[in-house]
């Protein structure tokens, strides 16, 4: 087997009998982001084990300080192999790795010491990373992949924007689900012949969307609208975040959680604002090139919802950085960096003023730019009612939710 130095390699060979296996974060972005791995020849599987059984294995192989969702996301890859419904000798695990000071960073390298300590070290692993942190000869993210990718993280966003506004809404439970379903095969089969990429096909397709939701029928009543920020994966995985989206619903709520592509977006703009502060010239034209195209996709969902003024809409990425610098500065770029506080200034101003601040304890950028931003926060919105929630394998589903309830108390009484 190809190694490199100290850890198998993914080779070539490996595409035809190899299964990538991959934690389920975003389950509707990941659904349509899957055909874009398996066009390029990959065989993959989106993994959705949850439950203590899933913790338990995170934490027989990975330190209880480490990160939550490392924890939770190499258990569900470790649990895989040794559930007996993936052969570990034609398997191969795949994880993210962001760069940077985040412990995301440390991810790959923790998941291969838990390899090694479950006897299964022999399994590859594959980093998808794109600042050159580690390569694999047999995986590679070609330009098309890219461009697909950012597109159905675009449809994803927008799915998942028009969703949460009808769900606590409609008549009939499941019509909302319903419709999301029949996107998510239909935006998949696009995907998977090519189609669905242009500018003029995109916005087809969200016309198409948009009709579909504002045709189920909802009865608008008063509710507390409640908006999620936070550590990625905690703040879309529903195993991360215990389906936070759905309790806050069953509570009586609207929830508004912001896109996957603003944080792209933030990303891309990383290495500008390093270029501004530093004189890092390294990416700087990819970035530019990446965020110029972003922002046109951006620009093509928010002139559709014009015709839908039922549906709220976010604001540009360029207004929402603005937005961010009256509180925080733009260079504060780890982890969710200014992100975070600027999603949270847009969902107060858009009405959402009660917002769940999910992080995994022991986070520090999360603690800086989401709990240590509170205090900023309340001064700025006088209104703004905001809790901020620890997930960690010690966090009891009854504390958080007291927490969270104290929060809908508070946010009913104003309603």
């Amino acid at each position: 087997m190809a190694t490199n130095e100290l850890y198998p390699e993914f080779t070539p060979e490996m595409k035809k009998t190899h299964t990538i296996l991959i934690p389920n974060a975003l389950p509707v972005h990941f659904s349509l982001m899957g055909s874009v791995f398996r066009d390029a020849g990959y065989k993959i599987a989106l993994l959705d084990y949850d439950g203590q059984k899933v913790i338990d294995t995170g934490l027989k192989y990975v330190h209880n300080d480490a990160c939550y969702p490392a924890i939770v996301v190499i258990g569900q890859l470790i649990y895989a192999l040794e559930s007996g419904d993936y052969d570990p000798k034609t398997s191969a695990l795949m994880l993210y790795q962001t760069g940077g000071g985040c412990r995301a960073s440390n991810y790959v390298h923790m998941l291969r010491k838990a390899l090694k300590k479950a006897g299964l070290e022999y399994v590859p692993v594959v980093s998808v990373n794109f600042g050159g942190i580690e390569k694999n000869s047999g995986f590679d993210i070609t330009p098309l992949m890219f461009l697909k990718g950012l597109i159905t993280w675009l449809y994803g966003d927008f799915v998942m924007l028009l969703r949460n506004q009808v769900v606590p809404y409609e008549n009939n439970k499941g019509d909302a689900a319903a419709v999301m379903e029949k996107w998510r095969v239909k935006l998949t089969d696009q995907i998977r012949e090519n189609k669905g990429l242009t500018m003029r096909t995109i916005k087809q397709n969200f016309r198409a969307i948009a009709d579909d939701f504002a045709a189920v029928p909802v009865t608008k009543t008063k509710k507390p609208r409640v908006g999620i920020v936070g550590e990625l994966y905690v703040k879309y995985a529903d195993f991360g975040n215990d389906h936070l989206p759905d309790f806050l619903v069953s509570q009586g709520a609207e929830v508004m959680v912001p896109g996957i592509l603003g944080f792209a977006m933030y990303s891309l703009n990383i290495v500008r604002e390093n270029h501004r502060l530093y004189g890092d010239r390294k990416g700087v034209m990819f970035s530019r090139a990446s965020v110029w195209y972003v922002e046109r996709l951006e620009k093509a969902m928010l002139g559709v919802l014009k015709d839908y003024p039922q549906f709220e809409k976010p604001i540009p990425f360029p207004k929402l950085k603005a937005l961010g610098e009256e509180t925080i500065s733009s260079g504060v770029c780890m982890g969710e960096g200014w992100l975070l506080t600027a999603e949270m200034s847009e969902l107060i101003e858009k009405g959402y003023s009660n917002i769940v601040c999910v992080q995994p304890f022991g986070c520090l950028p999360n603690h800086i730019v989401g709990k240590g931003m509170i205090r900023g926060m309340t001064e700025k919105y006088r209104n703004a009612n905001i809790c901020a929630i620890d997930y960690d394998p010690g966090a009891t589903r009854v504390n958080q939710q007291n927490r969270i309830k104290l929060m809908l108390s508070i946010a009913k009484e104003r309603v």
